[in-house]
């Protein structure tokens, strides 16, 4: 499926109200309805691409996610959860085109699509990534309880071939229309059929295993990729992996969310990684190359002498890549002198003697920008 941007498939702005943004998907899906344009797979990928997009952008916690992470934030890779077939599109926005929308009849003489479709519930499931895996991405196999199809009627919820029939009451629409007399003159209500809940059908031989109900409780095991550059809290919707629906309907969605492990010496601050490092006083005066971690192993780098405290070494691209993939982050490394609480006697007496040497009294450099925005910000 395109990975094109929402609002543009829509031809909407990021400010468009819900109101703008169902009026634009119903335009597009007219305009490239399967009837209208018999036998053209493009129109049928421009049909399911505006019907991905309208999934997302009419949810506001979707929405949000969408204008935060982009296409990661709401599936991953592939954007959106995404439809198997025309079926599911219906299902879940048949209202927006009036109860006579649907295939077999373009504008009104095809099929009503009046039948209730079950709709398995969402799962929300928490993943801990360690920050090596947050900057690579990482391929995970999730064990999750839920609902899953009856293996004995093949979420039918019926024993045999013919064990249900068509509901005598609605005769298969799944609606039952009533007329009442009101001082405003008749009025027609439709409801979905209290004798087969909206479903068109009748189980008349329930299977043992299931109950009827096409679903039992069980184990799966979900494979799920997670690009690189996510961050804690950030959910991903795995499309059609959530509970399955009762007597073959729609399957839920399987929320994913973030969790970030503590890296014992790496601090995460957006994109960018901040490393405090301590070294000597005569590591800062004589310079050195010492080490530091990054998500890649540790690296050397170096320490010119006369570092000053609380300067900030920068390593470009060693952070965290942008989860849209815009950009990587930078390692900052943060330079702290560590001053001894306990001398020896010789120790004390070197230092003594160092101290009175010119170089060693205290003398900013006053075109030191660094020293002195930081002693402006810690009074402000």
């Amino acid at each position: 499926m395109s990975k094109r941007d929402y609002y543009e498939v829509l031809g909407v702005s990021k400010n468009a109200t819900a109101d703008e943004i169902k009026k634009a998907y119903r335009k597009k899906a007219i305009q490239y309805h399967p009837d209208k344009n018999p036998d053209n797979a493009e129109a049928e990928e421009m049909f399911k691409e505006a019907a991905q997009a309208y999934e997302v952008l009419s949810n506001s916690d979707k929405r949000a996610r969408y204008d935060q992470y982009g296409h990661a934030g709401v599936g991953g890779a592939s954007g959106g959860g995404g439809f198997g077939n025309m079926e599911d599109i219906f299902s879940q926005f048949g209202d927006i085109f009036g109860g006579h929308f649907g295939f077999g009849g373009f504008g009104g003489g095809g099929r009503s699509r009046g039948r209730q479709v079950n709709k398995g519930s969402n799962l929300r499931i928490k993943v801990k990534l360690s920050l090596q895996e947050i900057a690579k991405g990482a391929d995970k196999k999730l064990k999750v309880v839920k609902y899953i199809e009856c293996d004995a009627c093949s979420g039918s919820g019926a024993e045999g071939n013919h064990a249900h029939h068509t509901c005598d009451t609605c005769r298969g629409t799944g609606q039952v229309t009533r007329v009442q007399n009101t001082i405003l003159g008749a009025m027609q209500t439709s409801s979905p059929c209290p004798t087969c809940g909206g479903e068109g059908k009748v189980i008349t031989h329930k299977c043992k295993k299931c109950s009827g109900e096409g679903i039992v409780r069980g184990e799966d095991i979900i494979e799920v990729r997670i690009p690189a550059g996510v961050a804690e809290g950030m959910q991903m919707s795995v499309s059609g992996q959530g509970n399955a629906a009762r007597r073959g309907g729609i399957n839920g969605d399987l929320l994913v969310v973030i969790q970030e492990e503590e890296h014992p010496e790496l601090v995460r601050d957006g994109n960018d990684l901040i490393y405090s490092l301590y070294i000597s006083f005569s590591q800062a005066a004589i310079g050195d190359q010492v080490e530091v971690p990054t998500v890649d192993g540790r690296v050397k780098i170096r320490i010119e002498p006369g570092t000053q405290p609380g300067k900030i070494l920068r390593l470009r691209g060693k952070g965290i890549p942008d989860v849209n993939g815009y950009s990587t982050g930078d390692l900052l490394v943060n330079i702290n002198v560590w001053v001894p609480k306990k001398l020896s006697k010789e120790e004390k007496k070197m230092l003594e003697k160092l101290n009175e040497g010119e170089n060693f009294k205290p003398s900013p450099d006053k075109n030191d920008k660094s020293v002195f925005e930081r002693m402006r910000s810690f009074f402000e």
